[in-house]
């Protein structure tokens, strides 16, 4: 098992190995790629250094089974001809082709046989967001169809990648220091603040992200739900959080909610409000499930349950994710 990892630099690249290291994924050989800026750098990887290749328009690719990619979309879109052309499986972690028809968008939790079909070798692997929320919305689904969700979301600087994270805490100290703080990687300054822009505005007034929410939940869980977002940047470090709000088609008691979420793959229940339990992502990040708490009916709506959410964007939401799919497609013998 040959496997490649595409933006091997990045925060998520990064994870990558940590995860694959972690998780002892069955590979035999490995190849980092990333971009003139990085190419040449060295990391080890079980003992063993690895250097950043130039990604290149070449045949690279032609004994890679699987191929992690997360160095952007026009990145994954020049390049997903070079990566898939001799068989290899492209798990390709940005918005490229999350919402083609030939490219399956997969949540392993959720649809995980989705990813067998996949005409162009191409899986894509949602937004962070989406991912996190799915996860903990397949087992109430399973016990009553979602109509409608209102998802209001509290993300942190790693979103917007490993520099930012790096801009957040340069901002604390330029701040704590009395200094001009240096604002790049967000449309205002994070720290002290919350930011309710994600992505580039719509013409209906939603941002991209939101509308990533409306269409990623529908297409990963084959449902017509109706999904209405407000995606904040919040100045939390690592690990999104999501206040959510459900309208199912009867309704669910708490007790019943609590019961499925606590018997979820990928889901752990943290909801002891009385002692002061609910997940924090100062707590859930660097954690592989998706944290939940805080569940209860929704005073609104008598067919409404409301409840909290944290988990790992870089983890879960991204790097984990695609692990996962790949440890599926090889389970079941559908790897080249």
């Amino acid at each position: 098992m040959k496997v490649a990892i595409v933006g091997a630099s990045g925060a998520v690249g990064q994870e990558f190995l940590r995860v694959l290291a972690e998780r002892n994924f069955p590979l035999d050989d490995l190849v980092l790629f990333g971009s003139e800026r990085s190419a040449g750098r060295k990391y080890v990887f079980k003992g063993k250094e690895y250097e950043v290749k130039l990604l290149q328009h070449n045949d690279d690719f032609k004994d890679v089974d699987i191929a992690f990619t997360s160095a952007g979309a026009g990145t994954s879109k020049e390049f997903a001809a070079d990566i898939t052309k001799y068989g290899a499986v492209m798990i390709d972690n940005s918005s490229a082709f999350r919402m083609d028809d030939d490219v399956p968008l997969v949540v392993p939790e959720c649809n995980a046989e989705d990813a067998l079909k996949r005409p162009r070798g191409i899986i894509a692997n949602p937004n962070c967001t989406t991912i996190m929320m799915v996860v903990v919305l397949q087992p109430l689904e399973q016990l009553s169809h979602i109509r409608r969700i209102h998802i209001a979301s509290y993300q942190s600087a790693s979103g917007a990648g490993a520099a930012a994270m790096a801009e957040l805490q340069q901002q604390y100290k330029e701040i704590i220091d009395g200094k001009p703080v240096t604002v790049s990687k967000f449309p205002h300054q994070l720290a002290y603040n919350v930011i309710p822009q994600i992505d580039v505005f719509q013409p209906n007034g939603y941002t991209k992200e939101e509308m990533k929410m409306f269409n990623e939940t529908r297409k990963i869980m084959h449902s017509d739900v109706k999904c209405s977002a407000m995606c904040v940047r919040v100045s939390s470090l690592r690990a999104h959080s999501e206040s959510v709000w459900i309208e199912t088609e009867r309704p669910i008691s708490v007790e019943e909610a609590q019961k499925a979420l606590a018997a979820a793959p990928g889901v752990t229940l943290e909801d002891d409000p009385s002692n002061l339990v609910y997940p924090m992502p100062l707590d859930t990040a660097g954690k592989d499930d998706v944290y939940v708490g805080r569940v209860r009916k929704d005073l609104a709506d008598e067919n409404g349950l409301t409840f909290w959410l944290s988990g790992d964007q870089i983890r879960k939401g991204a790097a984990l994710n695609a692990v996962q799919i790949a440890e599926y497609l090889i389970k079941v013998g559908n790897v080249k």
